[in-house]
């Protein structure tokens, strides 16, 4: 929505030079409408200034637009977003050839000459060609797409946008980490299949274990039950972890998107809790023997 509000802001800012500078050129004769010879350095300018304010509310509207379909398939969501992203360097592109040769440049002449200082400037922007090809090879293989949780570096977050040259990851507290494209690399997908969420409660030695482990089926098809949009399976009972001090360690795992792979531990958490008490099971607390020095 946010996003959605810039370009609304931008297209407006575009139009409105758009249109002054169309006045402009109406009221000064520029556009011929009242044959007042004028500067043609002005008219030039003036030009120019009319046709990059065209370029961008163009830009701008079918960048807006591309935002609007917000499609759930995370290929149609990266394709639009590297398309977006596209947009601008073309729109940069037309607006500097077509302003030069508004000028009076002839551009012809300098891509024909501007092999030698491609050459030159090629190896100080390794690193942008370098983003660029990454990026456009990210989309053929489809490696990951917009909307995918991904982890690059210890980073685990959701890819928020996919651009010719970098790509924007954002993690569960809203921090935004923007990397270039070819250093996207020994990418964790962790969005290719189901991840699993893992508790672990823990039981009084007291505690009738056969008879519980008999009891826990039921308790799972239970608690699956009122998480269906959560679990996508009932929770499975993997058995006893550890022997702790004070109690005994049993696991479970679940199920879930990756997505849900936090709440869905906080969520397990809470209903073997409830579950468990249901069952006359409490779980204990750490309790530390204090035994009296007889001497």
């Amino acid at each position: 929505m946010k996003k959605t509000t810039e370009k609304v802001i931008k297209l407006t800012i575009c139009v409105v030079v758009l249109g002054a500078a169309v006045l402009a050129g109406i009221l000064s004769g520029t556009f011929d409408l009242t044959k007042i010879n004028l500067n043609v350095d002005f008219a030039a300018i003036l030009k120019v200034v009319v046709m990059a304010a065209s370029i961008l509310a163009i830009e701008v509207l079918f960048s807006l637009l591309l935002t609007l379909p917000n499609p759930q398939n995370h290929r149609i969501r990266s394709i639009l977003s590297i398309t977006a992203s596209l947009l601008k360097y073309v729109a940069f592109l037309v607006i500097l050839c077509w302003g030069l040769s508004i000028l009076g440049v002839n551009v012809s002449t300098i891509v024909a000459s501007v092999g030698i200082i491609a050459l030159v400037v090629g190896f100080s922007a390794e690193s942008l060609i370098a983003d660029m090809v990454t990026g456009a090879f990210m989309l053929f293989e489809n490696q990951y797409n917009v909307g995918d949780i991904v982890e690059v570096d210890g980073f685990r977050g959701t890819v928020t946008n996919i651009g010719i040259r970098t790509t924007c990851i954002t993690d569960p507290g809203d921090n935004v980490k923007i990397v270039n494209n070819s250093a996207m690399k020994n990418i964790l997908n962790r969005s290719d299949k189901l991840s699993r969420s893992v508790s672990e409660i823990a039981i009084p030695y007291a505690t009738d274990l056969e008879k519980l482990e008999k009891e826990i089926p039921a308790l799972m098809d239970r608690i699956y039950e009122k998480r269906t949009d959560i679990f996508k399976a009932p929770p499975k009972y993997l058995g006893v972890q550890a022997l702790a001090d004070s109690s005994v360690v049993l696991k479970f795992v679940v199920n879930v998107d990756e997505k849900d792979i936090y709440s869905g531990a906080r969520l397990l958490n809470r209903d073997l809790l409830l579950g468990f008490r249901s069952l006359g099971v409490e779980c204990p607390f750490p309790q530390v023997d204090v035994h009296p020095d007889k001497g």
